[in-house]
């Protein structure tokens, strides 16, 4: 692989060994003379081989044509995190991906849940998988030429593939809890689940793993490469979501004084495809999508995304999904002070009807709601403003557009060859960044009583966000401007600070989460966030029963119970986990 690239190019050439799927790097797949004959255990003995099969371990990070069965394995979990949360509707109409519309309305036990569960299942394991094959190649290749891989790399390639195995098991830990570790000395997969409490240690111990192993810059000057830091943030992460607040403030705070990450200058930085501003210093862990690597149907690109743009009668031409909720909107609204409305105002929720450039060109919003909601009548980035004809089915899903996967007219970052190139470009899916790792570590702060500590990372956050906001868009150079450009006519944007010391716990406790919501709406975070504060079933019950007004097939949602805390683990992979006959994956209570 050429370092002139500075990140990790992928290539869609598969190849099987044993049970990974192998995924090599382009350079690596061109520079090959000619055929060598079939690849196996023996021809990839040796530093390429590693190399590629840690690829393929990255690759997994993200939807495959070849391999994803349906829109479950997506990177940013906008099924997952956004979908069943009160961030987004399935989108699009009734009849397409009804199985997603199952997941929706709390039908997690039907044969449309089940489909979805279980590629999510399928490709996290397909993740571990690939993560253990290459530290077995590893030894191998350490084991029969000790002097064919520097030290550097040898710590390197195991320290990067420990750290992907701990992701992929977080990713399923979020959603089922209860699960199988699996490490590369495993033989048998038909491993008994371990309690939650139990993966959660094993992951973190594989980070600590994987801090010791690695680098605190990428290898090769490769950026898309996980480092020491990565993985450290990565920790701090864990321990939040587990609920180890005191753990979690320790590792972040080191990671806020010591590493590599800060916020980008301008919102409008981090979800974009401009290369000035792929990998920026915001990036702890992305997906490296890539449209102009060789492979004939843009297969790296967005693929996990591809159905979340604007329908046939924007440049996209299709479909509509992962619709932005009528309640996530009325989020952005806030008071006098800039700060949020649904803080300070019982009624902020009330606001019907579609909130275009007329309705809202006097009301204050939050301008991150037009780096992260398409409006008619409002810029969409450079794109020109959206109509009613952008929208599948307005009826069905509501008015609204997702936003911050889109790339940029002038950005270049669209794909020019596969099916419907215009949804494919190389905007990386942002899996970890570090708004969110500020944001966990308020949430940390104020866990310890840290209220002030708490107080100033959300201004940080805030501040930020009013640097530039959605200009016109005709051009480059005025998609972004300053908050009182005199051309917004759209909006009126306003966002305050919180300037009076906070010196109610809970208060402070409400304001994080808050600024969780508007700061990472539509990342696949939101249903996850709820999950571990224990108020899912408070918030989404009251979500439903307000959007049923809004949104008539919500009147067939399940009510939110203690079940819905875990989804259920996929029936097929209980029935493969039997061992003469008994079953070793318990299913999760309540299904």
């Amino acid at each position: 692989m050429k370092k002139a690239t500075q990140r990790v190019v992928l290539y869609s050439t598969l190849t099987v060994l044993s049970a990974a799927g192998l995924y090599g790097c382009k350079d690596f797949l061109t520079a090959a003379s000619s055929p060598q004959g079939t690849l196996n255990q023996a021809t990839l003995t040796d530093p390429t081989g590693v190399e590629g099969s840690l690829i393929a371990a990255y690759r997994t990070l993200d939807c495959t044509d070849s391999d994803n069965g349906n829109w479950g394995c997506a990177a940013s979990n906008w099924v997952w995190g956004s979908v069943i949360s009160d961030d987004a509707y399935k989108g699009s109409e009734q009849g397409d991906q009804g199985e997603i519309t199952d997941l929706e309305l709390f039908h997690w036990s039907t044969a449309n849940s089940e489909s979805y569960l279980d590629v999510k299942w399928k490709a996290m394991y397909e993740g571990v998988n690939r993560a253990n094959a290459t530290i077995r190649l590893l030894k191998d290749v350490e084991k029969a030429t000790p002097n064919a891989l520097t030290a550097a790399d040898q710590k390197g390639i195991e320290g990067e593939a420990t750290f992907l195995r701990a992701h992929y098991h977080f990713e399923a830990w979020e959603l089922w809890g209860n699960i199988p570790y699996y490490r590369e000395t495993d033989t048998d997969f038909r491993k008994p689940s371990e309690a939650s409490d139990a993966v959660v240690a094993d992951i973190e111990k594989d980070l600590q793993t994987a801090i010791s192993l690695l680098p605190a810059t990428p290898r090769n000057g490769q950026v898309g490469r996980v480092t020491s830091w990565t993985a450290k943030a990565f920790l701090g992460r864990v321990q939040v979501y587990a609920g180890q607040y005191a753990q979690g403030l320790q590792t972040l705070r080191d990671v806020q004084a010591n590493g590599p990450y800060a916020l980008e200058t301008s919102f409008d930085h981090v979800w974009s495809g401009f290369k000035q501003y792929e990998n920026g210093k915001e990036t702890i862990l992305a997906f490296q999508a890539s449209v102009s690597d060789g492979d004939p149907n843009a297969s790296n690109s967005n693929y996990g995304e591809r159905l979340n743009f604007p329908y046939s009668g924007s440049h996209f031409a299709c479909c509509s999904f992962h619709q932005p909720s009528q309640t996530l909107v009325n989020h952005f609204r806030v008071d006098a002070n800039g700060l949020p409305l649904a803080l300070s105002d019982p009624t902020w929720n009330n606001h019907e009807g579609t909130f275009d450039a007329t309705a809202s060109a006097n009301v204050a919003v939050d301008p991150r709601l037009d780096w992260t909601v398409g409006r008619y009548g409002t810029p969409y980035k450079d794109w020109g403003p959206p109509d009613p004809t952008w929208v599948r089915n307005e009826g069905y899903s509501g008015p609204y557009l997702p936003k911050k996967n889109i790339h940029e007219k002038a950005s270049g970052a669209e794909a020019t060859v596969g099916w419907q190139p215009q949804q494919q470009n190389s905007v990386n899916i942002h899996i970890f960044r570090y708004a969110d790792l500020l944001l966990l570590l308020a949430e940390a702060e104020v866990e310890a009583g840290s209220l002030d500590n708490a107080r100033k990372i959300v201004n940080q956050i805030r501040q930020r966000a009013a640097v530039a906001v959605q200009g016109p868009g005709t051009s480059a150079s005025d998609m972004a401007v300053s908050i009182n450009d005199p051309r917004i006519t759209w909006a009126k944007y306003k966002i305050g600070t919180y300037d009076s010391p906070w010196t109610n716990q809970q208060q402070a406790r409400d304001a994080v989460r808050e600024e969780r919501n508007l700061e990472l709406a539509m990342e696949g975070h939101r249903f996850f966030d709820l999950r571990r504060w224990k108020i899912a079933d408070q918030v989404m019950n009251a979500y439903v029963a307000k959007e049923a007004s809004r949104r008539s097939y919500y009147t067939g949602a399940e009510p939110f119970t203690a079940r819905h805390q875990l989804f259920p683990i996929p029936n097929i992979e209980i029935q493969l986990s039997k061992v003469s006959g008994a079953e070793t994956l318990k299913q999760n209570t309540g299904w």
